[in-house]
This record gives C-alpha cells, structure tokens and sequence, in this order.
C-alpha cells in the first residue's frame, strides 16, 4: 500500500512533468510567429507554475528510489543489475532537463532576438520525454522481462540494454508520452476556463484555452489510438491482464466488451454491465470473430485481482469524455456555436483537468494491479519480493502526512504566485519590454 500511495502522487507530478513542456513551446513558438504577448507570457507563467511542481516531483520521485531498497528487497537484488542502467539514464535526463529550464528561466531579458531563447526549451521537453522513457521501460520489462538468464534462482548474463527494448515498451511509453500531453493541456485549459467563468475578459485567457483545446483533442485521440494497440499487446503477450480487465471468463469467439456492471464472482455473472458485441474481440485482433483466450484458463493464483475492470472503466469512460468534450469545443468554434462560450459549457471543461488526472491514476493502477500477483513476470511474485518488516504501516501513515503536505504546499505556493502576478500586470510588463526595443521574431 505504501508503494501505491507513492506511485500514486508521483504520477501526477511527473505527468504534469512531461506534459507541460510541450505547452510551453507550442505557447512561446506562436507567440514568437505571430509576435503575440499573450502566448509568451503564456509560456512565461507556465514555466514557472511548472519549477513547482518539478521541484516536488524530485522530492516524491526520490522518495520511489528510496522506497525500491527498503520496501523491494528481494526484487532488487535479483533485478537491480538490470534496472539500475535505465534508473541512472533517468536522472542523467532530468540533470539535463533541469539545466536547460534554469538557464531558459534566468535568460528570458537576455535574448534581443527570442528565437535563440526559445531553442533552449527544445533540450528541456526532450529531457522531460527522456526521463519518461526510462522510467517506463523499467515497467516495461516488470511486463515482459528479457536481457538475461535464470540460473538456480539467481539473474545471470544480464544484458540491461536489451531489457530495456522489452516488448511491453513501446506501447508503454507511447501511451505514456501521449497521455501526459493530453492531461497537461486539459489542465491548463480548466485554469483559463475557470478564469473565464469569474468574470475575466482577457483576449490571454480564451487564447490559452482555445490552444489548450486543441492540443487536448489531438493527444486524446492519440491516447485513444495507442490504447488500442494496448489492447492488442495484451491480448499477445499478457492475455490474462486483458481477460481479467474485460471480465472475460471464457473462451469464446466474436467476444463482446463489458463495460460498468457488478460481479457475481461466484457465477462470474456480470449484472448491471453494458455488453458491446464482438468489440473484445476487435480490441483484441481487430476481427470480431477473433478468439479471445477466457481468465478461468489461467492458475487462481495467476490471475490478476477483478477489481481492475473498473480501472479500466474509468479510464476509457473520462478518455472518451474528454474527446467528445474537446471535439465540441472546436466543431463549435469553427461554426460559431455561443454554447462553446456558455458558462456551462466551460464548467465541463473546468471539470475536464481533474478528470483527466483521474483516468491517468486509474490508467496507472490498471498497469500496476493487473500486473499482479506478479512483480516480475513469470519469475518473481509481489510477496517473494516485499519486505517483511512491521514497521510499514508506520511508515505508510508518515508518507500519507508528508504527501499531503506537498501536495496542499504546492496548490498554496501556486495560487500565490499567479495571484501576485496578475495577467493584467504581466502583459503591461511586457509591453513596456517590447517599447524598449525587445523583439519576439526575427
């Protein structure tokens, strides 16, 4: 449970992580193009929004490290050789990234021409990518462990590069990559929506949103694409992960996709759910005749907790939401629809950033749970690996009160920053910079 307690604020530090990068660039590149204020102190206020929740990333991120040789020893001691190469790769890239983004902060004054600035943002975002690279692969090969031999019990020939390219990766670090674009933009676009909704008519704020929109459309559907090459790794390589997150008990052809529902798990009847004919087996092999291997194939003790079919719910369900929801967003504004700007309408998209953060947490506890009982696939189970101290339970209680702490420290520092630092103030700032000879493009 403390590992999960940990994972479980670590991912939404580093999601924002990875994620906002990107919307700094994409904001500082229009607003270089189109020799805008408004997007570069977009990329301004959001390059030092992000410094805060980098900071309290490294605190949690490290916190997992510590947590890998106290709470895991018997794991790290059969794997470690193997894990430690793309550990270290992840803090050489967030070496490299927090270099970049201290020099692009404390040089915004000393670029006459800011296209030089913004290529200092390029080293930043590849580090942010990197970082989630690594530390993916590492889950990866949790999946589908390779790059070594077992010789009576004890990990031998180790080859830590060629357990980094595991087959579980590349639609690992894809989805990740492609999920932590979407929620950063749909958070940023809850900001300037709820700005909108108080009564703001700065032109700064419907531009952030309008951007962030877009950006949230395209990675969601991105996310929506890669989960289903997800589906289909699973169905190859884990297919008891997939059956037990479907709630598919039998082998059968042309399965149907049970979404929602309750479980009778003495009759493995499914009650209350929505049934999607043929679509498991779609998911599965992209033909609705396909066969789709059933969850009672597979040992008790190998089969994934049942729990993790509502992680998937949940995730799918706020995934299609948010599509649907910025997909109305731009048909509307392209159609000059009013219930785009209503106030109910961006109270949904107010609701659309704390979804998102949702699903991410969901979609991370499916990956997690449904891994189970196994912490190293086929070789290593979560209780041959775990600690047997008695003081985890303290410990869990310690951490809860110093998450807590960091999580309600970095709202508090946030809303103080930007609510000493208006917009209205800023873009005067930088206009007065832009009279006295400062320039946003060649």
């Amino acid at each position: 449970m403390l590992t999960l307690l940990t994972l479980s604020v670590h991912i939404l530090y580093a999601t924002v992580g990875v994620g906002i990068p990107l919307m700094i660039i994409i904001a500082q590149w229009i607003g270089i193009k189109k020799n805008d204020n408004h997007y570069i102190l977009m990329a301004r206020r959001w390059a030092r929004g992000f410094v805060i929740t980098v900071a309290v990333g490294v605190v949690t991120g490290t916190i997992i490290g510590l947590q890998l040789s106290l709470l895991w020893p018997n794991f790290m001691e059969l794997a470690g050789n193997i894990i430690a190469l793309p550990l270290f790769m992840e803090v050489f890239a967030f070496f490299f990234e927090a270099i970049f983004l201290g020099i692009y902060l404390y040089t915004w004054d000393r670029f006459e021409n800011q296209k030089k600035h913004f290529l200092l943002l390029i080293p930043v975002a590849l580090g942010a990518g990197m970082s989630a690279y690594f530390i993916t692969v590492v889950n990866g090969f949790m999946n589908a462990p390779q790059g070594f031999d077992i010789v009576d019990g004890t990990l031998v020939n180790a080859n830590p590069v060629l357990a980094m390219f595991n087959l579980a990766a590349p639609t690992k670090v894809a989805h990740v990559l492609a999920t932590a674009y979407m929620t950063s933009a749909f958070i940023l676009a809850t900001i300037a929506a709820f700005c909108l909704i108080r009564g703001s008519k700065q032109a700064y704020h419907k531009k952030a949103l309008h951007m962030t929109m877009k950006i949230g459309l395209i990675f969601s559907i991105a996310a929506a694409l890669i989960g289903d090459f997800s589906g289909k790794y699973l169905a190859e390589y884990q297919p008891e992960k997939l059956a037990a997150a479907e709630w598919h008990f039998e082998t059968e052809r042309g399965a149907p996709l049970v979404m929602y529902g309750v479980l009778d798990e003495e009759t493995q009847e499914v009650k209350y759910g929505i049934k999607i004919p043929y679509a498991l087996s779609i998911l599965a092999f992209g033909s609705p005749n396909a066969e789709v291997i059933g969850l009672n194939e597979f040992p008790v003790e190998e089969q994934p907790p049942l729990e993790v079919h509502y992680y998937f719910d949940i995730m799918v369900t706020i995934g299609s939401f948010m599509i649907v929801v910025a997909l109305l967003y731009w048909f509307g504004m392209r159609q000059g629809y009013s219930f785009v700007t209503s106030k109910w309408f961006r109270w949904i998209i107010v609701l659309g950033g704390p979804l998102s953060m949702l699903a991410i947490e969901a979609g991370w506890w499916l990956a997690e749970f449904g891994r189970q009982p196994w912490i190293l696939r086929g070789i290593m189970t979560v209780d041959q690996a775990a600690t047997s101290s008695d003081y985890v339970g303290h410990m869990f209680v310690l951490f809860a009160i110093l998450y807590a702490i960091l999580m309600i420290g970095t709202l508090v520092i946030l809303r103080k920053i930007f609510a000493n630092n208006p917009v209205e103030k800023e873009l005067a700032k930088l206009d007065a910079e832009k009279g006295g000879g400062q320039t946003w493009k060649s």
